[in-house]
């Protein structure tokens, strides 16, 4: 058997001590320890979300909304995922208007996604869908918000519509009957313990559920990992100043900032434009030049980003990029206080709990969205999203400022009968993810999966045997938006 053999099996086996040892080196044959078997206390669920990052919030709200018992867990003590510690802002409810003129402004992505929006605006969590007025042909709006209102909004929200929330709870495995899941193993300080479900869906993004349950997948390792800082004592009025002294502004949006309108949310420059070599040093840290705020005297996110040379699955790996990541962060306060106007006394305020992803394991669905369905703006016969915004922009942009469409076979799991998954784990072409694995897009796919889950759960049915006609009826019904 080869390692990858083994590493599969090892997942596919993880009921017990040996869960999680496929993510580290293979044990030499003959060290093997036998856990004695124990008997597990049982939950049983219509739904079980594995994950409350991006889709994960989503999808289980989704889920609950429809009726269904709903599970969420979350390795961590708050929900959030990427949206409150790898990004820097919200991309994008809309399409890319702005760069095509006279294309029509539409807001494509609505549903539950918009309703987290409309919360965070009463808390002063969100500047709001801030338009761009430099650099808006790589985005027309830029949506804020705030890390901390972000957890606490989505967690009150979750329990609100019912679900049954458990944080601090690590996936530690799936319980199969042939290609169906019958549940998964759970454990946290309480103890372990067997969530029973009908259907399930795989937020994790690192396709941990899936991979438990025997599903097909590869390790691409084609981003970098980041662990982004909140930075305090700074100004954004000196930092636009300054950046606009070398010409270097190549991002700009005005929006709600500390509870007034028309104030600078983002910005964006070119460090290689500016002088005593920032820009050198900047790039040996991976520091990205770009920075948001909902808040005075507070950058939300600068990103220190580091090349892994294997998949961010690989624990020990993980454990030097931890400490090298921590290492960037401290360089880059020097060079803030080094170089920038108005951060001669910034510190770091805020920090990750662990590194994120931009992709983890890539899942195999039954249909896997290419480069050309994106830039084409092609639409499905199954759509359950549709999107229009892409991280490479200018250099690739959806059609006309138009859309795309993600259909519902996307995200169904192949080879496994009750599992969707959604987020970053889906999508081969690196082109093509550079699109779909964006936080409001990730969020779109939350809502499609988890209002799956829940019809599949209602009908006792597999992901494949729902119309389509049913579940587009409950996504219009629930905000959804579709091209036509």
């Amino acid at each position: 058997m080869n390692r990858r053999d083994f590493n599969k099996q090892m997942l596919i086996l993880g009921i017990g001590a040996h869960a999680g040892s496929a993510m580290a080196k293979p044990v030499q044959p003959g060290n093997f320890y036998e856990e004695p078997a124990k008997k597990l206390p049982i939950r049983k669920f219509d739904v079980v979300v594995a994950g409350g990052g991006t889709a994960g919030v989503v999808a289980a709200m989704a889920a609950a909304r429809q009726g269904a018992k709903t599970a969420l867990i979350e390795v961590k003590g708050y929900p959030g995922g990427t949206v409150t510690e790898g990004g820097t802002a919200l991309h994008s409810f809309y399409n890319l208007w702005k760069a095509f003129p006279g294309v029509k402004k539409c807001q494509v992505v609505r549903g539950i996604p918009q309703q987290i929006i409309d919360r965070l605006l009463k808390v002063g969590g969100t500047s709001g869908h801030a338009e761009m007025s430099k650099g808006y042909n790589y985005d027309s709006v830029c949506t804020c918000i705030d890390t901390e209102m972000y957890k606490l909004v989505t967690f009150e929200m979750l329990v609100e519509a019912g679900v049954f929330v458990c944080v601090n709870t690590l996936v530690a495995g799936a319980i199969m009957d042939g290609p169906r899941i019958k549940g998964v193993i759970v454990e946290s300080r309480s103890g372990r313990e067997a969530f029973y479900a009908k259907s399930f869906v795989d937020c994790t993004a690192y396709g941990d559920l899936a991979a438990y349950a025997g599903a097909q997948y590869s390790e691409p390792n084609d981003y970098a990992v980041v662990n982004s800082i909140g930075v305090a004592n700074v100004s954004m009025e000196k930092l636009h100043d300054f950046l606009e002294k070398h010409d270097a502004i190549t991002q700009q949006a005005e929006g709600i900032r500390s509870g007034k309108d028309g104030q600078i949310v983002r910005i964006q420059g070119r460090s290689a434009k500016l002088p005593g070599g920032f820009g050198k040093k900047a790039g040996k840290i991976g520091m990205s030049m770009v920075t948001t705020t909902v808040h005075d005297n507070y950058f939300m996110f600068i990103k220190l980003n580091f090349k892994m040379r294997v998949s961010p699955t690989n624990r020990d790996e993980v454990a030097k990029a931890e400490l090298e990541l921590r290492r960037r962060q401290f360089k880059a306060i020097e060079l803030f206080r080094e170089y920038i106007p108005g951060c001669e006394k910034a510190f770091i305020a805020r920090t990750s709990p662990k590194l994120c992803i931009r992709r983890g394991r890539l899942i195999s669905c039954d249909y896997d969205i290419s480069h050309e369905d994106v830039i084409e703006g092609r639409h499905f016969d199954d759509d359950v999203l549709t999107y229009g915004f892409h991280d490479s922009a200018p250099r690739y942009q959806i059609k006309d400022g138009g859309t795309y469409g993600i259909p519902y076979r996307a995200l169904r799991v192949a080879g496994v009968e009750n599992l969707l998954a959604s987020g970053m784990l889906i999508t081969s072409d690196h082109r093509a993810h550079m699109s779909t694995r964006n936080t409001v897009c990730c969020m779109g796919q939350g809502q499609a999966s988890g209002t799956a889950a829940a019809l599949c759960a209602a009908k006792n049915c597999g992901t494949r045997e729902l119309r389509y006609g049913t579940l587009r009826k409950a996504l219009v019904k629930s905000g959804v938006y579709f091209e036509s």
